[in-house]
């Protein structure tokens, strides 16, 4: 703990930080407490799972009382994301007793309104937090800290605006910090605006590439389900995340990995905000082994002891890719990241590709079996064609080789 006294932080955190079993600060939190401690504006160029939550949160908790007025509030672009900042906040004041509450949409919106009666540090995704300021059941006027987690995620997201109408709902005397992966044009005309002679702090990329074996396969798109399962069936895996580009895409694995009884489950933003959670708990807790998902969770979440990740289809581009695979490797663990292509994705694996700071290898198609799915359709009527029965049981596939040159 000795590296974390020397950054200035009250006895009350670092009794916190070491009943929770911090050993010794990540690059963001030694970089980026001392400034916040002295109540320096922070630009930071940090992605998940490098810190962050204690470098913004060691100012807040230090500097504030339980009084249950709204005196913090942090942005975040997702629900998950404002639970799990939520969660650490609490641990790491959990010897001051602040009252810290994650307010979001796609839940009853009536409990939120009695939590926001009595909390101190408000952690909220920016649609709830308007719709509590046009309900006017929360208070912005005493904020002395304003945090933007993942700032270029909701300007992805489409968020800009709304959180732009947020800010202007505090006081202009507060300390903002804002963190973000990357720093677009966008984010530094917003931070222009809204910050007062910031301090930028940035870290090396969280991807540590030594770490992540990256290989892909070239699979025709018919057989592209049959590979998944064998991998699945047959890589020494701990816990897998499996990303589709849509929600169709996740239900229609899900339900088919089921049905061969691969242990999975589907997260995206058309489920309720109940199951989502229900499903990650699950995921963390290794109740399942599987979780088949849009990109709503490669972002923000840090699980851990994700040792594969599997890229069903391919992101549109380099940046999403990292993210998605930055879900493994954690915490000085290997991880191994894969990608099953199919003509339809070779245009955006070849944007992945002119990425030099990505070493993806080809690797040979395996022998497997093919596997027929079932579409929501087929179970509905429950067609059923004797003819196919043998074909169905086993057909041994052996996998060609492709040509196709991406480089």
């Amino acid at each position: 703990m000795e590296k974390f006294e020397k950054l200035g932080m009250s006895n009350e955190i670092l009794e916190a930080l070491n009943k929770i079993g911090f050993k010794e600060p990540t690059e963001i939190q030694e970089k980026a407490i001392p400034l916040a401690l002295a109540g320096k504006d922070i630009i930071g160029g940090s992605a998940t799972g490098s810190g962050k939550t204690l470098a913004f949160a060691s100012a807040i908790i230090q500097n504030i009382n339980p009084d249950g007025k709204v005196k913090s509030l942090i942005l975040t672009p997702t629900r998950e994301l404002a639970e799990q900042v939520a969660d650490s906040i609490r641990e790491f004041s959990m010897k001051k007793k602040l009252n810290v509450n994650a307010i979001y949409g796609g839940v009853d919106i009536k409990p939120q309104i009695r939590l926001l009666s009595h909390t101190d540090i408000v952690v909220g995704t920016p649609g709830r937090i308007l719709d509590h300021l046009n309900r006017r059941t929360l208070d912005l006027s005493r904020v002395k800290f304003l945090v933007l987690d993942e700032v270029d995620r909701m300007f992805d997201m489409g968020f800009y605006r709304d959180v732009e109408r947020i800010l202007y709902q505090c006081p202009k005397n507060r300390q903002t910090m804002m963190f973000s992966a990357t720093i677009s044009s966008d984010i530094n005309s917003f931070t222009k605006k809204h910050t007062k002679d910031p301090v930028t702090v940035s870290v090396n990329s969280y991807l540590d590439s030594s770490k992540i074996k990256q290989i892909y396969y070239d699979v025709p798109s018919t057989n592209k389900f049959s590979l998944l399962v064998h991998l699945l069936k047959n890589e020494d895996t701990k816990l897998a995340m499996v990303f589709c580009s849509t929600r169709r895409n996740v239900d229609f694995l899900t339900n088919n990995l089921k049905r061969l009884g691969i242990n999975s489950e589907a997260i995206h933003g058309g489920l309720s905000q109940n199951k989502r959670t229900r499903t990650l708990n699950e995921f963390h807790s290794k109740g399942i082994s599987v979780l088949i998902c849009t990109d709503i969770a490669a972002r923000g979440l840090d699980i851990k002891e994700v040792s594969h990740v599997y890229n069903y289809d391919i992101s549109p581009t380099n940046k999403e890719y990292i993210h998605r695979i930055g879900r493994t490797a954690r915490a000085g663990c290997n991880g191994e990241a894969i990608s099953i292509l199919s003509n339809r994705d070779y245009e955006n694996f070849r944007s992945i590709l002119k990425d030099d700071s990505l070493k993806i290898d080809r690797q040979e198609l395996p022998v497997f079996d093919i596997v027929f799915t079932q579409s929501d359709d087929f179970r509905r009527r429950r067609y059923h064609n004797p003819r196919n029965d043998r074909h169905m049981e086993r057909n041994n596939f052996k996998g060609r080789t492709f040509n196709k040159r991406f480089r």
